[in-house]
Protein backbone atom coordinates (compact mmCIF):
# COMPACT_ATOMS: atom_id res chain seq x y z
CA UNK A 1 0.00 0.00 0.00
CA UNK A 2 2.14 3.22 -0.81
CA UNK A 3 1.19 5.67 1.40
CA UNK A 4 3.20 8.79 2.96
CA UNK A 5 3.05 10.69 -0.58
CA UNK A 6 1.86 13.81 0.86
CA UNK A 7 4.36 14.29 3.25
CA UNK A 8 6.65 13.48 0.96
CA UNK A 9 5.26 16.43 -1.83
CA UNK A 10 5.30 18.59 0.74
CA UNK A 11 9.46 17.55 2.21
CA UNK A 12 10.07 18.39 -2.08
CA UNK A 13 7.88 21.41 -2.92
CA UNK A 14 10.26 24.47 -3.20
CA UNK A 15 12.87 22.68 -4.97
CA UNK A 16 13.50 23.19 -8.41
CA UNK A 17 12.61 19.53 -9.39
CA UNK A 18 10.03 17.42 -11.21
CA UNK A 19 8.44 14.57 -9.43
CA UNK A 20 6.39 11.66 -10.33
CA UNK A 21 4.25 9.68 -8.02
CA UNK A 22 1.59 6.82 -8.20
CA UNK A 23 -1.48 8.01 -6.67
CA UNK A 24 -1.59 7.84 -2.88
CA UNK A 25 -3.38 4.36 -1.67
CA UNK A 26 -2.39 2.49 -4.73
CA UNK A 27 -1.95 -1.27 -3.85
CA UNK A 28 1.03 -2.33 -5.91
CA UNK A 29 3.35 -5.30 -5.92
CA UNK A 30 7.49 -5.29 -5.45
CA UNK A 31 8.00 -6.52 -9.12
CA UNK A 32 6.52 -6.40 -12.25
CA UNK A 33 5.17 -9.96 -13.50
CA UNK A 34 8.48 -10.01 -15.75
CA UNK A 35 10.57 -9.61 -12.55
CA UNK A 36 11.40 -5.79 -12.69
CA UNK A 37 11.38 -3.56 -9.74
CA UNK A 38 8.36 -1.80 -9.55
CA UNK A 39 8.75 2.11 -9.43
CA UNK A 40 6.28 4.31 -7.28
CA UNK A 41 7.75 7.27 -7.46
CA UNK A 42 10.70 9.29 -9.12
CA UNK A 43 12.62 12.52 -9.11
CA UNK A 44 14.36 14.18 -11.99
CA UNK A 45 16.73 16.81 -11.45
CA UNK A 46 20.18 18.10 -10.04
CA UNK A 47 21.53 15.59 -7.98
CA UNK A 48 22.33 18.13 -5.34
CA UNK A 49 19.33 19.54 -5.17
CA UNK A 50 17.51 16.59 -3.69
CA UNK A 51 19.65 14.33 -2.30
CA UNK A 52 19.52 15.78 1.26
CA UNK A 53 16.17 14.24 1.80
CA UNK A 54 16.54 11.22 0.54
CA UNK A 55 16.63 10.02 4.37
CA UNK A 56 12.97 11.70 5.36
CA UNK A 57 11.90 10.85 1.86
CA UNK A 58 12.09 7.09 2.84
CA UNK A 59 10.88 7.34 6.44
CA UNK A 60 7.79 9.20 5.20
CA UNK A 61 6.96 6.06 2.43
CA UNK A 62 8.52 3.52 4.22
CA UNK A 63 6.70 3.77 7.54
CA UNK A 64 3.22 5.15 6.47
CA UNK A 65 3.57 2.26 3.52
CA UNK A 66 4.04 -0.51 5.80
CA UNK A 67 1.51 0.88 8.29
CA UNK A 68 -1.28 0.64 6.03
CA UNK A 69 0.03 -2.11 4.16
CA UNK A 70 -1.33 -4.08 7.23
CA UNK A 71 -4.31 -2.27 7.51
CA UNK A 72 -5.82 -3.16 4.69
CA UNK A 73 -5.01 -6.91 5.43
CA UNK A 74 -7.10 -6.94 8.26
CA UNK A 75 -9.77 -4.68 6.42
CA UNK A 76 -10.30 -7.15 3.92
CA UNK A 77 -10.20 -10.14 6.60
CA UNK A 78 -13.08 -7.87 8.14
CA UNK A 79 -14.75 -7.33 5.77
CA UNK A 80 -18.02 -5.35 6.44
CA UNK A 81 -17.27 -5.24 10.41
CA UNK A 82 -16.01 -2.45 12.52
CA UNK A 83 -11.94 -2.12 12.13
CA UNK A 84 -10.78 0.47 14.97
CA UNK A 85 -7.11 1.41 15.16
CA UNK A 86 -6.04 0.75 18.31
CA UNK A 87 -2.42 1.62 18.06
CA UNK A 88 -1.19 4.97 19.31
CA UNK A 89 0.01 3.29 22.95
CA UNK A 90 2.42 1.32 21.17
CA UNK A 91 3.89 4.04 19.08
CA UNK A 92 5.60 7.26 20.06
CA UNK A 93 3.30 10.19 20.51
CA UNK A 94 5.12 12.66 18.08
CA UNK A 95 3.94 10.41 15.13
CA UNK A 96 0.77 9.67 16.36
CA UNK A 97 -1.35 11.26 14.03
CA UNK A 98 0.94 9.74 11.26
CA UNK A 99 0.05 6.21 11.96
CA UNK A 100 -3.76 6.83 12.50
CA UNK A 101 -3.89 8.55 9.75
CA UNK A 102 -2.06 5.62 8.00
CA UNK A 103 -4.06 2.94 9.54
CA UNK A 104 -7.49 4.74 8.37
CA UNK A 105 -6.31 5.18 4.68
CA UNK A 106 -6.01 1.32 4.92
CA UNK A 107 -9.52 0.73 5.66
CA UNK A 108 -9.61 1.36 9.52
CA UNK A 109 -13.21 2.65 10.25
CA UNK A 110 -11.67 5.06 12.99
CA UNK A 111 -9.14 5.76 15.11
CA UNK A 112 -8.60 5.90 18.81
CA UNK A 113 -6.41 9.54 19.31
CA UNK A 114 -8.23 12.98 19.72
CA UNK A 115 -4.74 14.25 17.82
CA UNK A 116 -4.61 11.88 14.99
CA UNK A 117 -9.33 11.77 14.28
CA UNK A 118 -8.61 15.80 14.06
CA UNK A 119 -5.92 15.47 11.36
CA UNK A 120 -7.93 12.72 9.42
CA UNK A 121 -11.60 14.45 9.81
CA UNK A 122 -12.67 11.91 11.65
CA UNK A 123 -14.57 11.21 15.58
CA UNK A 124 -12.21 8.84 17.49
CA UNK A 125 -14.02 6.35 19.20
CA UNK A 126 -13.14 4.04 22.14
CA UNK A 127 -14.33 2.07 24.81
CA UNK A 128 -14.55 2.39 28.77
CA UNK A 129 -11.29 1.68 29.64
CA UNK A 130 -10.09 -1.35 32.67
CA UNK A 131 -9.30 1.36 35.06
CA UNK A 132 -12.09 3.11 35.03
CA UNK A 133 -13.70 -0.47 36.40
CA UNK A 134 -10.74 -1.26 38.63
CA UNK A 135 -11.25 2.27 40.50
CA UNK A 136 -15.20 1.79 41.28
CA UNK A 137 -13.98 -1.83 42.41
CA UNK A 138 -17.01 -2.96 41.08
CA UNK A 139 -18.47 -3.78 37.36
CA UNK A 140 -21.97 -2.79 37.99
CA UNK A 141 -20.96 0.79 39.80
CA UNK A 142 -18.44 1.67 36.63
CA UNK A 143 -21.10 0.64 34.33
CA UNK A 144 -23.65 2.95 35.77
CA UNK A 145 -21.37 5.83 36.39
CA UNK A 146 -20.08 5.49 32.66
CA UNK A 147 -23.80 5.29 31.31
CA UNK A 148 -24.32 8.82 33.39
CA UNK A 149 -20.63 10.08 31.79
CA UNK A 150 -21.45 9.40 28.35
CA UNK A 151 -23.62 12.31 26.69
CA UNK A 152 -27.24 10.80 25.12
CA UNK A 153 -26.71 9.61 20.93
CA UNK A 154 -22.86 8.75 21.53
CA UNK A 155 -22.31 5.00 21.26
CA UNK A 156 -22.06 3.33 24.55
CA UNK A 157 -19.64 0.46 24.36
CA UNK A 158 -18.17 -1.28 27.82
CA UNK A 159 -15.76 -3.58 28.82
CA UNK A 160 -17.08 -6.44 30.23
CA UNK A 161 -14.07 -8.81 31.31
CA UNK A 162 -12.51 -7.49 34.14
CA UNK A 163 -13.82 -9.03 37.39
CA UNK A 164 -15.48 -12.01 36.72
CA UNK A 165 -16.74 -14.19 33.78
CA UNK A 166 -17.11 -12.58 30.46
CA UNK A 167 -20.94 -13.79 29.86
CA UNK A 168 -21.50 -12.34 33.60
CA UNK A 169 -20.47 -8.98 33.43
CA UNK A 170 -21.72 -9.46 29.75
CA UNK A 171 -25.49 -9.74 31.19
CA UNK A 172 -24.72 -6.95 33.88
CA UNK A 173 -23.77 -3.89 31.54
CA UNK A 174 -26.56 -4.87 28.92
CA UNK A 175 -29.01 -4.57 31.98
CA UNK A 176 -27.42 -1.71 33.62
CA UNK A 177 -26.80 0.22 31.06
CA UNK A 178 -30.16 0.68 28.68
CA UNK A 179 -28.80 2.36 25.59
CA UNK A 180 -26.15 0.18 25.47
CA UNK A 181 -24.47 -0.14 21.76
CA UNK A 182 -21.74 -2.48 22.45
CA UNK A 183 -19.74 -4.78 24.19
CA UNK A 184 -15.78 -4.88 24.44
CA UNK A 185 -13.81 -8.27 24.85
CA UNK A 186 -9.69 -7.92 26.14
CA UNK A 187 -9.16 -10.96 27.52
CA UNK A 188 -5.78 -11.77 27.66
CA UNK A 189 -4.51 -14.62 25.79
CA UNK A 190 -2.94 -16.39 28.53
CA UNK A 191 -6.82 -16.18 29.52
CA UNK A 192 -8.80 -16.34 26.89
CA UNK A 193 -8.86 -20.26 26.14
CA UNK A 194 -10.89 -20.10 22.54
CA UNK A 195 -12.02 -16.76 21.86
CA UNK A 196 -14.44 -17.99 19.43
CA UNK A 197 -16.50 -19.59 22.01
CA UNK A 198 -16.71 -17.29 24.56
CA UNK A 199 -18.04 -14.66 21.99
CA UNK A 200 -20.57 -17.21 20.50
CA UNK A 201 -21.45 -17.84 23.98
CA UNK A 202 -22.29 -14.15 24.54
CA UNK A 203 -24.07 -13.93 21.54
CA UNK A 204 -26.27 -16.80 22.44
CA UNK A 205 -27.19 -15.28 25.92
CA UNK A 206 -27.38 -11.64 24.10
CA UNK A 207 -29.79 -13.04 21.79
CA UNK A 208 -31.49 -14.80 24.41
CA UNK A 209 -32.54 -12.14 26.61
CA UNK A 210 -33.86 -10.03 23.76
CA UNK A 211 -30.38 -8.09 23.23
CA UNK A 212 -30.00 -8.79 19.65
CA UNK A 213 -29.01 -5.33 19.16
CA UNK A 214 -25.92 -5.37 21.39
CA UNK A 215 -22.41 -5.52 19.46
CA UNK A 216 -19.67 -7.39 20.42
CA UNK A 217 -16.27 -5.83 20.00
CA UNK A 218 -12.98 -8.15 20.53
CA UNK A 219 -9.77 -6.58 21.25
CA UNK A 220 -6.16 -7.84 22.61
CA UNK A 221 -3.95 -8.90 20.82
CA UNK A 222 -6.02 -10.00 17.92
CA UNK A 223 -4.36 -11.74 14.66
CA UNK A 224 -5.24 -11.43 11.42
CA UNK A 225 -5.88 -15.23 11.12
CA UNK A 226 -7.90 -14.61 14.11
CA UNK A 227 -10.69 -12.86 12.64
CA UNK A 228 -12.70 -15.24 10.08
CA UNK A 229 -13.02 -17.39 13.31
CA UNK A 230 -14.63 -14.49 15.35
CA UNK A 231 -17.19 -13.54 12.75
CA UNK A 232 -18.22 -16.68 12.70
CA UNK A 233 -18.74 -16.74 16.42
CA UNK A 234 -20.47 -13.64 16.04
CA UNK A 235 -18.29 -10.76 16.77
CA UNK A 236 -19.31 -7.28 14.75
CA UNK A 237 -15.97 -5.51 15.28
CA UNK A 238 -12.54 -5.60 16.06
CA UNK A 239 -9.99 -2.78 18.11
CA UNK A 240 -6.48 -3.83 16.90
CA UNK A 241 -3.26 -2.08 18.27
CA UNK A 242 0.12 -3.43 18.25
CA UNK A 243 -0.08 -5.56 14.78
CA UNK A 244 -1.18 -2.47 13.17
CA UNK A 245 0.84 0.29 14.29
CA UNK A 246 3.89 -1.97 14.75
CA UNK A 247 3.97 -2.89 10.88
CA UNK A 248 6.94 -3.91 9.47
CA UNK A 249 7.75 -1.05 7.28
CA UNK A 250 7.83 -1.42 3.27
CA UNK A 251 11.18 -1.73 2.46
CA UNK A 252 11.51 1.38 -0.65
CA UNK A 253 14.89 2.29 -2.23
CA UNK A 254 15.98 5.27 -3.81
CA UNK A 255 18.27 4.92 -6.28
CA UNK A 256 19.96 6.78 -9.24
CA UNK A 257 18.98 5.25 -13.10
CA UNK A 258 20.28 7.96 -15.49
CA UNK A 259 22.41 10.63 -15.39
CA UNK A 260 22.58 13.10 -18.11
CA UNK A 261 20.38 10.96 -20.02
CA UNK A 262 22.94 7.83 -19.91
CA UNK A 263 21.19 4.68 -18.30
CA UNK A 264 23.15 3.38 -15.16
CA UNK A 265 22.49 1.87 -12.06
CA UNK A 266 24.05 0.17 -9.00
CA UNK A 267 23.74 -3.70 -9.22
CA UNK A 268 20.51 -5.42 -9.14
CA UNK A 269 19.13 -2.75 -10.01
CA UNK A 270 17.29 -1.55 -13.54
CA UNK A 271 19.13 0.46 -15.08
CA UNK A 272 17.15 3.89 -16.54
CA UNK A 273 13.45 5.83 -16.95
CA UNK A 274 10.71 3.54 -16.61
CA UNK A 275 7.33 3.95 -17.05
CA UNK A 276 4.79 2.08 -14.21
CA UNK A 277 1.65 0.15 -15.86
CA UNK A 278 -1.19 -1.68 -14.12
CA UNK A 279 -4.04 -3.47 -15.43
CA UNK A 280 -7.26 -1.94 -14.51
CA UNK A 281 -9.14 -5.14 -14.30
CA UNK A 282 -6.78 -7.44 -12.57
CA UNK A 283 -3.91 -5.15 -10.84
CA UNK A 284 -1.36 -6.50 -12.28
CA UNK A 285 1.97 -4.91 -12.85
CA UNK A 286 4.10 -4.01 -15.75
CA UNK A 287 7.08 -1.74 -15.88
CA UNK A 288 8.88 -0.39 -19.64
CA UNK A 289 11.33 1.59 -20.42
CA UNK A 290 10.24 5.66 -20.98
CA UNK A 291 8.75 6.01 -24.68
CA UNK A 292 7.94 2.24 -25.05
CA UNK A 293 4.40 1.21 -26.50
CA UNK A 294 1.52 0.96 -23.73
CA UNK A 295 1.48 -2.86 -22.99
CA UNK A 296 -2.13 -5.14 -23.20
CA UNK A 297 -2.61 -7.43 -20.35
CA UNK A 298 -1.76 -10.78 -21.34
CA UNK A 299 -4.08 -12.21 -19.10
CA UNK A 300 -6.83 -9.74 -19.08
CA UNK A 301 -6.93 -8.21 -22.80
CA UNK A 302 -7.04 -5.02 -21.37
CA UNK A 303 -4.91 -1.51 -22.23
CA UNK A 304 -2.54 -0.76 -19.21
CA UNK A 305 -2.64 2.30 -17.09
CA UNK A 306 0.07 4.47 -16.38
CA UNK A 307 0.44 4.93 -12.71
CA UNK A 308 3.17 7.50 -12.45
CA UNK A 309 1.55 11.10 -12.52
CA UNK A 310 3.42 14.36 -12.43
CA UNK A 311 3.21 16.13 -8.80
CA UNK A 312 5.66 18.52 -8.33
CA UNK A 313 6.97 20.92 -11.75
CA UNK A 314 9.92 22.77 -11.34
CA UNK A 315 9.48 23.03 -7.75
CA UNK A 316 5.59 23.81 -8.18
CA UNK A 317 2.53 21.05 -6.90
CA UNK A 318 0.64 20.28 -9.51
CA UNK A 319 -1.86 18.08 -8.40
CA UNK A 320 -4.67 18.60 -5.59
CA UNK A 321 -4.36 17.41 -2.33
CA UNK A 322 -6.76 14.52 -1.22
CA UNK A 323 -8.34 13.90 1.51
CA UNK A 324 -8.07 10.92 3.93
CA UNK A 325 -11.52 9.67 3.21
CA UNK A 326 -10.80 10.24 -0.32
CA UNK A 327 -7.71 8.09 -0.53
CA UNK A 328 -9.40 5.30 1.95
CA UNK A 329 -12.19 4.94 -0.78
CA UNK A 330 -9.63 4.39 -3.76
CA UNK A 331 -8.03 1.47 -1.19
CA UNK A 332 -11.58 0.21 -0.22
CA UNK A 333 -12.16 0.19 -4.47
CA UNK A 334 -9.21 -1.94 -4.88
CA UNK A 335 -9.14 -4.40 -2.30
CA UNK A 336 -11.93 -6.32 -3.72
CA UNK A 337 -10.30 -6.88 -6.71
CA UNK A 338 -6.90 -8.10 -5.21
CA UNK A 339 -6.49 -12.30 -5.13
CA UNK A 340 -5.64 -14.56 -2.56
Amino acid sequence: MFTGVEEAIRLLEGRPVDVYAAREGTVFRTKSRNGVLVPMMYIEGAYYDFALYETPLLGFLCHSSGISTVSARYRRRCRDRSLLAFGIRRAHPAIAPMVDRASFIGGCDSVSSIAGAKAIGVEPQGTMPHASVLVFGDSGKAFRAYSEAVPEGERKIALADTFSDERCEVMLAAHTIGDLYGVRLDTPRSRRGSLPSIVSEIRWELNLNGKRDVRIFVSGGIREEDIDDLIAAGADGFGVGTAISNAPVIDYSMDIVEVEGRAISKRGKFPGRKETYRCPTCLEFDVEPRGAPVPVCPVCGSREEALLRKVISGGKRVTAEESPAEIREYVLDQLPRLEG
